[in-house]
């Protein structure tokens, strides 16, 4: 499915708020792949073997398993060769994927904004031989520790851990029987 498919033309989500991946190369033969959540701007690395398809569907699909159902709702995908096993996250998770369109650059802007921001700590040429799990980790604490102006200078990891406590309490709560 492609993305203006799933959304009216103005461009707002239709039911959910979807998380984008994509994956940032460094090297032949290395990747890093990133998603980020759309509303908090949360942004998760992982760094993969290889940009084949199989571990790129198997990092995706260990990122969302842990969250309830109602949070992990749509996946936004760019049409790279790293995506064709889409189906496997709404075989398993129930997760929608779609994919942008080609040449529209503009409806993953969010991702993309997160690559540049990734790119700060490891340029085009980095050698991830050289980077530990750890590293990989901190770089993406880094990003979500970090106020931004778009989130009234909340931090993303802040919005996000408030959601998931938001929808934790609302989905827990228990109205007493009076």
């Amino acid at each position: 499915m492609l993305i203006h498919q799933l959304r009216p033309n103005h461009g707002a989500t239709v039911g959910c708020k979807p998380a984008y991946a994509q994956g940032l190369f460094s090297r032949y033969g290395q990747s890093v792949l990133v998603a980020q959540k759309r509303a908090s701007r949360f942004v998760l690395l992982a760094e993969l073997p290889s940009s084949q398809a199989k571990p790129t569907a198997a990092q995706l699909h260990c990122w969302p398993t842990p969250l309830p159902p109602q949070l992990r709702r749509t996946l936004t995908q760019d049409n790279c060769t790293e995506f064709p096993l889409h189906h496997q996250l709404r075989d398993t998770l129930g997760i929608d994927t779609c994919f942008c369109n080609p040449n529209s650059p503009w409806q993953n802007r969010g991702v993309e904004n997160a690559n540049g921001r990734v790119r700060r700590f490891l340029p085009r040429r980095t050698n991830l031989l050289h980077c530990s799990s750890r590293q990989i980790d901190a770089i993406a604490r880094q990003c979500n520790n970090t106020p931004r102006k778009c989130l009234s200078f909340k931090t993303p990891a802040e919005l996000f851990y408030n959601h998931l406590l938001r929808f934790k309490r609302e989905s827990t709560y228990r109205p007493s029987s009076a």
